[in-house]
């Protein structure tokens, strides 16, 4: 639960930095009478909090936009899927799954963010709420760019009309995070079809020995089915599956 309040306290930073270094609009500088006299200072701290509660809003998009969520509730959607059970698990314990094992990948970016963001602004160590963001942007940043393929990146930049990167600096989240979220829609199908490809096995060996039996009114799936989730079982399946998904992050 620490990692987690760490993560959303690290999002918060990033929204309000950002929020924080925009300039505020030009309505704002003149005085506004609703009533009585609001003086344009007010009216600049209302416009600050609107865009800081804003900035808030975007926590759950960075949570999966940012991190190895995606990979890991796709692979344990599709894992689903090729069990055959289109309901089981239920999607509120793939996804409560698929966010602690987010955590845990995510662990040692986490505990960069806090040492170097986190920690000294809380602790008042002479960093403002912009220098903090900006710290704690930076280990997830190289997280997201060792996982990102080089062709989805460059598309971003053609596609956007930037100028080609030198350096991790030179690259804006603008083309980074679709292009990382691309790379991990990749990574997970590639995975997803090595799960796929066992249990497409069970159904077509089940679905011949039905035929050759003359049963053709059996459906497959009320034979293949059991046997897939005995197999599954039987190997300690969940335990392979998230140990070659976490070992896919590098």
């Amino acid at each position: 639960m620490r990692a987690l309040a760490r993560l959303l306290l690290l999002c918060a930073l990033l929204g309000i930095g950002a929020a924080m270094a925009a300039p505020p609009p030009a309505v704002a500088t003149a005085p506004i009478q609703l009533g009585g006299a609001v003086t344009s200072g007010e009216m600049s701290s209302a416009l600050r909090i609107f865009l800081v509660l804003t900035a808030l809003s975007l926590i759950p998009a960075a949570l999966i936009c940012m991190t190895s969520f995606v990979r890991i509730v796709v692979v344990l959607s599709m894992l689903r899927h090729a069990l055959g059970l289109s309901e089981t698990p239920p999607n509120m314990v793939l996804i409560s799954l698929a966010l602690f094992l987010t955590l845990f990948s995510m662990s040692p970016i986490l505990e960069r963010v806090n040492t170097e963001a986190v920690q000294p602004f809380l602790e008042g160590k002479g960093v403002t709420l912009e220098q903090a963001a900006g710290r704690g942007k930076a280990p997830i940043k190289e997280f997201m760019v060792r996982q990102t393929r080089e062709p989805d990146l460059m598309l971003m930049v053609e596609l956007s009309g930037a100028r080609a990167p030198t350096s991790i600096e030179d690259i804006g989240m603008v083309q980074l995070v679709p292009a990382f979220m691309m790379s991990e829609l990749r990574a997970a199908f590639q995975i997803g079809f090595v799960i796929y490809l066992p249990f497409l096995l069970i159904d077509i060996v089940v679905a011949s020995v039905l035929m050759a039996l003359g049963m053709m009114m059996v459906p497959p799936a009320t034979i293949a089915i059991p046997l897939k989730i005995l197999l599954f079982v039987l190997i300690d399946g969940w335990n392979i599956v998230v140990r070659a998904l976490m070992g896919t992050f590098h």
